[in-house]
Formats: C-alpha cells, structure tokens, sequence
C-alpha cells in the first residue's frame, strides 16, 4: 500500500513538472541556491569522495529511486557503500567518473503551502564519462534526475532523488 502512495506522489510530482510551467527564472535566487547544491552533490560524490557533505544534504529519511539499480530507503543505507568505495580509492588516481550537467537543462519549481516556500523540484539532464582500460575517459550513459529538496529548518536537504531514463549517450545526442 504504501508503494501504491508513493507511485502516485511521483505521478503527480511529474505531471506538475509537465503540466504547471512554474519554471523560476534561472537568474533567481532559488534556482541559484539549488544549482549551486547540485554542484556541491555530485563534485562531493564524483571528485572529492566526500560522504561527509553528501549526507549533509540529504534528510535522515532520504529515498533514492534509480531506473538500473532499484531503491535505497535511509540517508545511511544510500552513502555507505559510497563509503565504502572511497575508503578504498586511492586519492592519486584519477576519478573513476565524472559526472556533466547538461547545460541549460537545470529547472527548478518551488513548492508552497499557504503561500510559503517549503520545498522544490529540481530536474535536469546529466551525462557521465568513465575511464577504460586505458585511463582514458569514455562516453558513459546519459540520463535524467529528479531531486525534491525540502526546508528543513532553514537549510535545504534533498528528500526524493529519481534517476532514469538511463540511455547510451550516442542515442540522445
């Protein structure tokens, strides 16, 4: 039952995305502020293996939803493998991966209750590039990202990340 709650959410969360049009404007401080923690998610988990940030910006009951990997309930369920990975990455090679938003495709859509700003949606396009056998990076998958950030006493954590339309690059561009 409670999947069945949850699938209607993100039904509804998708048809506001497509429906409302409630785009902010990108030069808007809130869409500024999310891009900016978007760049700090992902340098934290692509380049700098910094779990400590991550779990900064995720709330206690954080759900991560991937069209490839399944679901991850729980904040700590989601970062100790992450954990684990980089206590075994050694900090002079390079980065496994790297992570590319898509220029222009960030869009955020504030949330209100009774007219006051409690949340957002926050979508875009991001690609990835991975090193071969070679140490050379290569073309990885291109997909898309959903993340609902919630104010939490003043600070923003991201509550629901969605990850899909997982796609060879080749084929999207």
């Amino acid at each position: 039952m409670i999947y069945l709650v949850k699938y209607i959410i993100f039904f509804i969360l998708f048809l506001v995305h497509t429906f409302v049009g409630a785009q902010l404007n990108q030069k808007s401080e809130l869409f500024q502020s999310l891009k900016e923690k978007d760049s700090i998610l992902f340098d934290a988990a692509f380049n700098q293996c910094d779990t400590e940030t991550m779990a900064d910006l995720f709330s206690e009951d954080f759900e991560f939803y991937h069209d490839k990997g399944g679901v991850t309930f729980g904040k700590g369920n989601f970062l100790k493998p992450m954990e684990e990975n980089c206590a075994k990455r050694n900090p002079n090679d390079p980065q496994p991966a790297k992570r590319i938003l898509l220029n222009d495709s960030l869009e955020v859509f504030p949330l209100y209750k009774e007219g006051e700003l409690y949340g957002a949606i926050q979508h875009g396009v991001h690609r990835f590039e991975f090193l071969n056998e070679n140490q050379e990076y290569q073309k990885g998958d291109i997909a898309k990202f959903t993340h609902v950030w919630i104010l939490d006493e003043g600070t923003w954590k991201i509550k629901w990340e969605l990850s899909y339309d997982h796609q060879p690059t080749q084929q999207q561009l």
